[in-house]
């Protein structure tokens, strides 16, 4: 990847490690199921809008059962997990386990799909993965007891829901990337509407402050709108396996945001479980160890 990409990269992994920290501030003023709306339905009419302005709006012929299947793993089920477990644990802690996706993705594929079999570099990625979830939460389930193990529970959930979306989300290459997002996003808030309606009144609700609101806008429009046209952009650019370095960097974002802003406090077994979830990643990846096995080789024909 180049300097563009990496800015992008950077960029991206900031906008949804900001998320966490958002959901954190939603979660806590607003009812679960009325947050996830505010930020799918905000963002499905801004994309909308977008599209319609340029005179390319959605049209009825798109795959709209294939947008409510995507819209549902890849945000209403992910997004209302992680709103609920960010009320029991850190916003830090819920981005390193939503590191776990790519872990979850691999071993998904392995039994969904013909090509993308485990390997042993892979089941390496994977074990290391599942280390690195049990050193996040082994310390903290001792200490706490079983407290905080549904919250923690919920965001590996999520990230199960988006490694399966991942993965169904294949069937929409040669889809303009701007339908596919304003799809999915359009299909999701006709799915949590009626949710949020029933079981909240979200229209009876007192009236949100501005800080709220500003939450609000901010992870629809630069968490979810921006943020899909840098991913998408990536994609284009830099493939699908550049993407994955964003699960792992997110987390950093997330963690700054929650100490800075939250005074959330960052425990070491947090940042051991991290870089123990970044060697997974690494080994699933393949590049950084065959990169290191290349440099070494070549350090001992240079002594040779």
């Amino acid at each position: 990847m180049g300097t563009t990409e990496w800015t992008m990269l950077l960029a991206l992994s900031a906008l949804w490690g900001s998320s966490f920290f958002f959901f954190k501030i939603l979660g806590a003023a607003l009812p679960l199921f009325t947050v996830v709306l505010g930020r799918v339905g905000l963002a499905a009419i801004i994309l909308n809008l977008f599209l319609w302005l340029r005179r390319d709006p959605m049209r009825a012929s798109l795959p709209w059962r294939q947008f409510v299947v995507m819209g549902t793993l890849n945000n209403v089920i992910p997004f209302s997990l992680i709103v609920w477990g960010e009320t029991r644990v850190p916003s830090g802690l819920a981005s390193i386990l939503n590191a776990t996706t790519p872990i979850f993705a691999v071993v998904a594929a392995h039994f969904l799909t013909k090509n993308e079999r485990m390997t042993w570099g892979k089941a390496v990625g994977v074990m290391l993965g599942f280390l690195g979830v049990v050193t996040l939460i082994g310390p903290d389930a001792l200490r706490s007891g079983p407290a905080n193990l549904p919250g923690e529970a919920a965001c590996l959930l999520a990230a199960l829901s988006y490694a399966f979306a991942g993965i169904y989300g294949r069937r929409f290459k040669g889809l303009p990337s701007l339908h596919a997002a304003t799809g999915q996003l359009t299909a999701a808030t006709m799915i949590i509407l009626p949710i949020a309606a029933v079981t909240e009144r979200f229209w009876a609700l007192p009236m949100p402050n501005a800080g709220v609101w500003e939450a609000l806008g901010s992870i629809a429009l630069l968490c979810t709108v921006l943020a899909y046209i840098l991913y998408f952009s990536i994609l284009a650019t830099a493939g699908a396996t550049n993407l994955l370095l964003v699960t792992f960097l997110l987390p950093v974002s997330a963690l700054l945001l929650g100490c800075l802003a939250l005074g959330e406090h960052v425990e070491p077994a947090s940042v051991l479980g991290l870089g123990i979830i970044g060697a997974g990643l690494a080994a699933i990846d393949g590049r950084p160890i065959a990169a290191l096995r290349a440099r070494f080789f070549a350090d001992v024909k240079t002594i040779i």
